[in-house]
């Protein structure tokens, strides 16, 4: 059930608190980034980026996240959604299949199956995807493996290697995506698959939505040597490049150290939410609910012990009759019906009762 409809408390999934954004250090570098000699040319760019700013990503997610790459590697695009755009149109043709997490993210299923892809699901369990059950013949695979959209589970590490293994012996690609790992709240985050990839079979894509602002329409991947040519000329006949003065404001944003203070600074009013939230829901909702352990990103999730998919829309539409959002999940048959509650929009109030 969609509620499209504003509400007092909203904890849907997948947007930050927009009243986090730093608004005065943007304009600042927004300001710069007018001046630059990019704006000054008024030409054209590269369309794999800004160099500056493609640099700026490598040495950040060298630092935060272990991904080895060069600016070489990286590629500027609007957001994860246009990444894996461009790189199943250079590595699918139709037909073919990929395997995506069950239940899963929606958006790159669309995509796969807007492209004539036979999109099949593959089980979720607590170590993540299930590799044994990944379909015969899959050309890809789209994972998001630090924090499993909805459920909020890390793949293990013995998983990653699995999968990374799987896909080299059936000589498939591996999307994936790494949406809001910035945000952890405890324990060592594990290597991502990139980073454990030696044979080339992983495209990292990244995005600023979460961790700025899904209106800016920023993001990024890091493609393999193999692949690098091909996504080039793929990002040039989609749009050419992403927007200048917002790759020239990011780049600096970076290299001020604005974008490492601010993640710091959300960082902390996140992992408090995400404190409070989990123990208002065990202390509430122990009885009902499950919860699905997690430290990392801006949701967390629990399972209906004992409703049924038609309970679950229900108790959504309740909440939202008395002002507060959640997100519902139906899942497919054979799957526990499941809520998500979202970091980012939470508010610091009480919630009403009922």
């Amino acid at each position: 059930m969609r509620f499209n409809r504003a509400a007092r408390f909203d904890f849907r999934a997948a947007l930050p608190d927009a009243s986090l954004f730093p608004h005065r250090a943007w304009r600042r570098v927004v300001a710069r980034a007018l001046r630059s000699r990019e704006m000054a040319a008024g030409a054209y760019e590269s369309p794999a980026g800004n160099w500056d700013l493609r640099a700026a990503i490598a040495r950040h997610i060298g630092i935060s996240r272990s991904v080895a790459a060069s600016p070489d590697d990286v590629i500027v695009t609007n957001g994860t959604q246009q990444a894996l755009d461009i790189v199943a149109r250079v590595l699918l043709d139709p037909g073919d299949i990929v395997a995506v997490e069950k239940p899963g993210y929606l958006p790159p299923r669309y995509l796969f199956k807007a492209l004539g892809a036979r999109v099949i699901g593959v089980p979720v369990d607590s170590e993540g995807l299930v590799v044994e059950a990944l379909p015969a013949g899959a050309r890809a695979v789209y994972v998001t493996p630090s924090h499993q959209f909805p459920l909020g589970v890390a793949m293990s590490l013995s998983r990653r290697r699995a999968l990374l293994a799987w896909a080299e012996r059936t000589n498939a690609v591996v999307f994936e995506d790494d949406y809001d790992s910035e945000f952890r709240f405890g324990g060592r985050p594990l290597e991502p698959l990139q980073t454990l990839d030696t044979t080339g079979r992983v495209v990292y894509v990244g995005t600023f939505s979460k961790t700025l602002l899904p209106t800016l329409r920023l993001g990024f991947m890091v493609v393999p040597p193999s692949l690098r040519e091909a996504a080039n000329k793929a990002k040039f006949v989609t749009d050419w490049h992403t927007a200048t003065m917002a790759q020239s404001a990011l780049a600096r944003f970076i290299d001020e150290g604005a974008f490492a203070r601010h993640i710091r600074k959300v960082s902390r009013t996140y992992s408090e939410r995400h404190a409070v939230l989990t123990e208002g829901i065990k202390m509430n909702f122990d009885d009902h609910l499950d919860l699905v352990p997690s430290s990392t990103g801006l949701h967390i999730a629990a399972y209906a012990r004992r409703a049924s998919v038609d309970d679950i829309d229900a108790i959504a539409s309740r909440a939202f009759d008395l002002g507060v959002a959640i997100q519902p999940f139906l899942l497919e048959r054979g799957f526990r019906p499941a809520l998500c509650w979202d970091m980012g929009l939470s508010r610091r109030r009480r919630l009403p009762k009922g």
